[in-house]
């Protein structure tokens, strides 16, 4: 019976594939367009798990089906260059440049990311998706990981054209509130959230940081006046983590994902004080959280006499928290304590 269930579903995926690209390719070669960009969006899908899987796991007989091997991070590359090379034959593409940029977007290269979001801007300068990606990118290669004038700038672009773009709104949002521009942070994440599935993950996170952002707002000109006292050895402040992955979720790492460290304050925003983004292929990992590693300008963890430290693998490969992400349990410590911090990733949010 598994046989012959096996060979049925085979031939039905065989036969849908054929359907879909088979076509696609004959027209690009009538069109003398690279077959390239079809092949790399049939990894790309095959990169992400079929929920049909996940739903007859569920209701079925799990025992009927052994998975297919996922695509690798060297089938994804390999794909890539092919692309690139295409690319460079026919670089008014935009589709194409669109396409690699998700690609190593999800290799985790940013850099690359960025410098085919550049090809493409200059094919459409007024694509808000590629607008906001230009900024995830560009932020994602800057080590202090702050939003400037020119992302700004592009973020503002994007809301022209779309005005509830969602990322530009959040990502907005972030910039004002590392310039301590609290008003103008909560302006854009009250335009947020009525945008966002009520009761998510997402919605709950921006609306802890709305009130933040409310709340720094009305007391912005006290805090001016009279700034935190940090405790001694400001400069010290050193936060040694180590970050293990449980063995039960080691085969769950996917190529895209990011490993972020970092540390909040405790009973506070949930935005982190401090940030360090790794690939999860170095866990397990020890990384010295400091103030260099602030997510805002001025940002002091010796004003903070206790944080939280904790450890998120990002299935999006970006800061933002969302459902299937694998998470430590927070650990709450001391900012002048000099002793190792463990985490544990170990649990699927």
């Amino acid at each position: 019976m598994t046989t012959r269930f096996l060979i049925i579903a085979a031939v039905m995926v065989v036969v849908a594939l054929g359907c879909m690209v088979v076509p696609m390719l004959r027209s690009a070669r009538r069109e003398g367009r690279p077959r390239m960009p079809f092949v790399l969006a049939l990894l790309l899908v095959l990169a992400t798990p079929p929920a049909v899987f996940g739903l007859y796991l569920l209701i079925g007989t799990p025992q009927a089906l052994v998975a297919a091997p996922a695509p690798t991070a060297a089938n994804l590359a390999d794909a890539a260059r092919q692309l690139q090379a295409s690319l460079a034959k026919k670089p008014g593409d935009a589709k194409g440049w669109a396409l690699l940029a998700q690609a190593y977007s999800a290799l985790n290269e940013p850099q690359q990311a960025l410098d085919a979001l550049d090809r493409l801007l200059e094919l459409q300068p007024d694509n808000p998706d590629a607008l906001v990606a230009w900024v995830e990118a560009s932020v994602e290669t800057s080590s202090s990981h702050l939003i400037g004038d020119a992302s700004r700038s592009k973020l503002r672009h994007a809301l022209t054209i779309n005005p509830h773009h969602q990322r530009a709104l959040w990502l907005l949002g972030i910039s004002d509130f590392q310039r301590k521009q609290y008003a103008d942070a909560a302006r854009q994440w009250k335009t947020l959230l009525p945008l966002l599935q009520p009761g998510s993950k997402v919605a709950a996170t921006v609306k802890a940081e709305l009130a933040e952002a409310e709340r720094a707002s009305g007391a912005a000109p006290a805090a001016a006046s009279t700034p935190p006292v940090a405790l001694a050895s400001t400069d010290g402040v050193a936060l040694h983590v180590t970050v293990t992955l449980a063995p039960k979720l080691a085969d769950q790492l996917k190529p895209g994902d990011a490993l972020f460290v970092f540390a909040r304050a405790v009973n506070g925003s949930p935005m982190p004080l401090a940030v360090a983004k790794l690939h999860p292929s170095r866990i397990p990992v020890q990384v010295t959280l400091t103030n260099a590693m602030a997510m805002a300008p001025g940002v002091d963890l010796a004003a903070y006499p206790r944080v939280e430290v904790a450890a998120r693998i990002s299935r999006s490969g970006n800061a933002m928290p969302q459902a299937g992400d694998l998470e430590s349990a927070p650990v709450e410590v001391a900012t002048d304590s000099r002793a190792p911090i463990a985490l544990t990733i170990d649990k699927v949010d």
